[in-house]
């Protein structure tokens, strides 16, 4: 397949009924990547971002049993009274928080959560950090809205840390916001407390906003201790986290995200979230109820089993010519960098063309990091073998000098 024979989907579009800002979205190079594979045969995929685990039988249940006992209606605006509950009460517990389900809206996955918090506090003139690398909304999100946005670059031989002193020396008059993903899709990198500390003390003492995606939170491996800001934050006054079931429990299409932020800006987002999606999914809200009431074998066990893909990749990436790898920490993802110099994108397209191996190039997450490649380990450890036994003899025969 030629470039020039692509889906027309991955260019802009230049029809005059759509708005600006519409057509200004940039195709999401995992979408191209996904596309592309799927007219293809014999593809193995390192590309996609969802647990391959099948979900808890408690959650299941609990889902089926929802709908068979009719719970198909709609329920409060900022979601069942039970989901919130739970919630507050879970994470209460968990970061010995103080929250109440005053503090929760729930959400149609993270996605909307992200949409909901970026784009109600983004407006021209109005200035925005985003790390970089890192998840593909963000930064069209903010952009769509008239906001400014500058990028802090992370970098493989410091693991992707997020420098705070970098995110501080960023901040100008008119920021209005810092974005924070830990753990960070596309590297699995986690940030330490005494980084979010810095930003946190920072970002209270001049007013700035942070919004912080933690849809990753229970994937945290070798023992470290998670840092949430939702536990470091003195207060919810000037932050919003965000996360969702969706790794943590294989519910990612179910659908249930959420939102923690303080009450008066909990009731401002749920005016906004009554003109988007109106409520979530309400026999899945019943499964997250269940979700949370559970033992935490299921995720004990799916942290076990990612451990093994990791450290396995971890293996196979150094033993490929051209790649460079690190150690992730959290997550289901290596970002392991190419030469200096070499075009991730092209390679990513050649590999998938001529190995059948899908991944994702380092570009689709910001402009920083456009020699490396996203590694996705949610799949067997039987397809991480497989899929190497193509990389590596292909990427031997490769000369980026």
């Amino acid at each position: 397949m030629s470039l020039s024979n692509i889906d027309i989907e991955m260019y802009e579009s230049e029809d005059p009924l759509w708005h600006p800002s519409v057509r200004a979205m940039p195709m999401p190079g995992i979408r191209k990547m996904v596309n592309m594979a799927a007219s293809m045969p014999d593809v193995i995929h390192l590309s996609i971002g969802q647990p391959d685990l099948p979900a808890p039988d408690n959650v299941v249940t609990a889902a089926v049993e929802a709908l068979r006992a009719g719970q198909t209606g709609y329920t409060m605006d900022a979601g069942l009274p039970q989901l919130l509950e739970s919630l507050a009460a879970y994470y209460g517990d968990r970061y010995q928080k103080p929250l109440t389900p005053e503090n929760v809206l729930i959400t149609t996955g993270a996605t909307e959560a992200i949409y909901l918090a970026l784009t109600a506090v983004s407006a021209p003139g109005r200035h925005f950090i985003v790390p970089d690398p890192s998840f593909i909304l963000y930064a069209p999100l903010i952009r769509m809205n008239g906001g400014e946005v500058t990028a802090v670059p992370t970098h493989a031989e410091n693991n992707h840390q997020l420098d705070p002193q970098a995110v501080i020396d960023a901040i100008e008059p008119h920021t209005y916001g810092i974005v924070l993903n830990s753990p960070n899709n596309p590297t699995g990198t986690v940030y330490p407390r005494e980084t979010l500390d810095a930003i946190l003390q920072e970002a209270a003492y001049r007013n700035i906003q942070v919004i912080s995606d933690e849809v990753y939170d229970h994937l945290i491996y070798d023992g470290i201790e998670y840092p949430s800001v939702l536990e470091t934050c003195s207060d919810l006054d000037n932050v919003m986290v965000i996360s969702s079931f969706s790794k943590t429990y294989s519910m990612a299409g179910m659908r249930i995200g959420w939102i923690f932020a303080s009450q008066a800006a909990i009731k401002m987002l749920r005016r906004y979230h009554m003109f988007t999606t109106t409520v979530a999914n309400t026999p899945f809200q019943w499964a997250g109820v269940a979700a949370l009431h559970g033992d935490n074998d299921f995720i004990d066990n799916m942290r076990e089993e990612y451990t093994r893909r990791r450290d396995r990749l971890i293996e196979l990436v150094e033993a490929t010519p051209h790649l460079t790898g690190y150690k992730p920490e959290g997550a289901f993802y290596m970002f392991p960098s190419l030469p200096e110099g070499v075009n991730g994108t092209h390679v990513a397209l050649r590999l998938l063309k001529e190995t059948g191996v899908c991944t994702i190039p380092g570009e689709t997450f910001g402009n920083h990091s456009n020699n490396a490649l996203r590694l996705s380990y949610s799949t067997s450890l039987d397809n991480l073998e497989k899929a190497f036994e193509r990389i590596i003899p292909w990427m031997e025969k490769q000369d980026f000098d």
